[in-house]
């Protein structure tokens, strides 16, 4: 569980490095070296654009008055209707997961004529690709608290010893446990560092689509940040932070429940309130695209998990019906 605590926390640091722009070199800077925002906005400007801004935009003109900054020339850059995966190899990182979900948020947007809708459809299938993974581990989860009470059994029966000889027999116990309740002690982990590279891949991908802050959605610009339209006095942002912060804490609440280990709940309580303030900070400099998103995907996580968790008690409850029914026709016939 030491590696899964690291492993929450390696995303934390991520969430707030990725939300804020805090010394990412892939931003445009203004002439005192600070990080170039749009004025109208608030956006923090990406400069390894994969697709350049429509010609009418306030962002084409930023761009246009800091073309030195991106290495090339702005007309070299491909407009986003033209936008192609492989039509130069950018590495495997970008050419690989980034630019293939640019390619498809655009293509979806165009379809619906609305990025904000494509983000948050593409969120969504991409959430839907990795639901085997969330049941998987919902299992895993679930089996965990079945083999708690056990777990506990041992941790008391060795409490104090740290000679080998009983380091080797607790270890050995609750391996035989492990095996008894089918689980893997690491297979959190490994389904975490699965979801992990395509969630951050693809919010760069939303980042460097400038096409995808032109628009509007819910009366909401797609590219303002709830600190720069609350500037504005335009309070409907307030409900963009109060749904993030909402069901992330609910999303994060819920993957807690697993745990009846005291010292492991200090430590997941703690890690908990501290990626709940660190979500909440981060939020007010979040364009409006990438707050649907979290949103969204964070609301579907919520309901997700729910929808697993009844099926799983259902199972669990039919399971000790039969064990039961045998229990007793076991016992008639004695």
């Amino acid at each position: 569980m030491k590696l899964k605590n690291k492993i929450l926390a390696l995303i934390v640091v991520f969430i707030i490095f990725l939300t804020s722009g805090c010394g990412n070199d892939d931003y445009l800077k203004a002439e005192n070296g600070s990080i170039l925002t749009n004025p109208q906005t608030g956006q923090s400007i990406r400069k390894d654009i994969l697709c350049r801004p429509s010609e009418d935009s306030d962002l084409y003109q930023i761009y246009v008055e800091n073309e030195s900054q991106l290495g090339k020339k702005l007309e070299e850059i491909p407009k986003c209707e033209e936008f192609q995966v492989f039509k130069e190899y950018d590495g495997l990182w970008k050419t690989l997961l980034v630019k293939p979900l640019a390619y498809i948020i655009l293509k979806v947007g165009y379809l619906v004529n609305n990025f904000g809708i494509s983000v948050m459809i593409v969120g969504l299938l991409i959430r839907l690709i990795l639901l085997p993974f969330a049941i998987k581990s919902m299992k895993a989860t679930n089996n965990m608290q079945k083999a708690q009470p056990e777990i506990q059994r041992i941790e008391r029966k060795y409490a104090g010893k740290t000679d080998n000889e009983s380091l080797m027999a607790k270890s050995q116990e609750q391996m035989l446990i492990y095996q008894k309740y089918k689980i893997n002690p690491v297979s959190g982990c490994l389904i975490a560092l699965l979801q992990i590279p395509l969630f951050f891949a693809f919010l760069d991908a939303i980042n460097e689509v400038p096409a995808i802050f032109e628009g509007n959605l819910f009366g909401m610009h797609l590219g303002m940040t709830p600190w720069k339209g609350l500037a504005q006095g335009e309070y409907i942002y307030i409900i963009l932070i109060f749904l993030i912060v909402a069901t992330t804490y609910i999303s994060f609440k819920n993957s807690m429940k697993s745990s009846q280990n005291n010292e492991m709940m200090k430590q997941m309580n703690a890690m908990f309130m501290f990626m709940i303030v660190s979500i909440s900070i981060a939020s007010f400099s979040l364009p409006t695209a990438i707050a649907f998103y979290w949103i969204v995907t964070n609301g579907f996580a919520v309901l997700q998990n729910f929808i697993i968790k009844k099926v799983l008690e259902k199972e669990n409850h039919h399971k000790k019906k039969i064990i039961h029914v045998k229990w007793k026709e076991k016992k008639r016939k004695k």
